[in-house]
């Protein structure tokens, strides 16, 4: 019998929910399925965009949600590359999701790539560059991601308010944060940065730190002011939305110490990896503050490092793109699943000497 498929190449989650999740779906009043999710009194979009609201101390109106990240992300993209000013110009980090340039693409925008740079163990940006980009392109979209995919590297918030200060107010900054939760619990920036800045989105996830891809829930935060009311108002789902779903989302966000201890096995993997792959000759692995590593290596080690993987029913993410094609990114995933990947990359390194 075949040993059950390990996927480290999805940057999924690996553990188990927390009790609060399991019980939000085990009490789970079915009668609720037959309502709309909508607060219509109040005018609300569901008990989830409320409970956010006060989470994080912002307007309910300037929360969205969506299906997943993804949905955000792909109706920002949409509505203002479309828009009646004609500009279809949109920036993004020239190592990032394939996903950003593929929605672009569906409505003809022009998607340029601002440079990032390799440092000695991470990736930055480099803010003068960008700087004369913007002022030289006038882009309707600034796409960041932060922390990014794949490279893993993040901006502080010093560094978001430099680039938000670069952007004119009729250029939207739409910042990605899929996986800024495994870098800090502080989320008193958001609601500072969207009071100043009336062209910024952010987006966040359930996906990643608080492990429920399969539940599909994005939620994202505007600035004020007409342009993004009138995106809000797209954006709305005006029945609401999954009765069920918004109840596990809660569950999931209130149970923030169950993740953050699962955020703490990470830790201990992005140690394991550079302290035990780091030194192996031809190898490099990055500083990570997200749910994955990216770990450069030598690139003949590619067929038996893959073939060693698939004898042990284990998947990782050998990367193809340009300029990191001698890479391989790995989700950090349970205590024995990060040990097996780890013996497996210094069992190749060392018998291919």
């Amino acid at each position: 019998m075949n040993k059950e498929l390990n996927y480290l190449d999805r940057n999924e989650f690996n553990f188990t929910p927390s009790d609060e999740v399991v019980n939000a779906i085990k009490n789970f009043d079915i009668r609720k399925l037959a309502f709309y999710t909508r607060i219509y009194d109040e005018g609300k979009k569901s008990i989830f965009s409320e409970f956010l609201a006060e989470y994080y101390g912002i307007d309910e109106k300037q929360i969205l949600l969506g299906y997943g990240a993804e949905d955000l992300l792909k109706m920002a993209v949409h509505y203002f590359l479309t828009g009646e000013d004609g500009n279809r110009k949109m920036f993004i980090p020239k190592f990032s999701w394939w996903y950003y340039k593929s929605i672009a693409d569906e409505v003809n925008g022009n998607t340029m790539l601002y440079p990032v740079y390799e440092t000695d163990d991470s990736f930055a940006y480099d803010f003068e560059a960008l700087k004369k980009m913007i002022d030289e392109e006038q882009p309707k979209i600034m796409l960041v991601a932060s922390p990014n995919n794949p490279t893993g590297n993040g901006l502080t918030v010093d560094e978001l308010e430099l680039l938000a200060q670069m952007l004119p107010e009729t250029s939207v900054m739409l910042v990605d944060e899929a996986y800024a939760s495994y870098v800090t619990s502080d989320i008193s920036y958001i609601k500072d940065m969207i009071e100043r800045h009336p062209n910024i989105i952010f987006c966040r996830t359930l996906s990643k730190f608080y492990g429920l891809p399969g539940l599909r829930w994005g939620f994202g935060f505007v600035g004020k002011g007409e342009m993004m009311e009138r995106f809000g108002r797209y954006a709305n789902k005006y029945l609401g939305y999954d009765r069920l779903s918004e109840e596990v989302a809660i569950a999931a966000i209130k149970s923030e110490s169950h993740y953050r201890e699962i955020a703490n096995v990470m830790d201990e993997a992005r140690a394991m990896y550079t302290e035990e792959i780091g030194p192996l000759p031809g190898f490099k692995v990055y500083k990570s503050i997200a749910n994955f590593i990216l770990i450069k290596y030598p690139i003949e080690l590619k067929e038996a490092l893959e073939a060693e993987f698939a004898s042990q029913s284990y998947k990782v993410k050998f990367m193809n793109e340009p300029d990191i094609n001698t890479h391989m990114r790995i989700t950090l995933g349970r205590r024995e699943q990060n040990r097996l990947v780890c013996d497996v990359i210094k069992r190749i390194a060392l018998n291919n000497k």
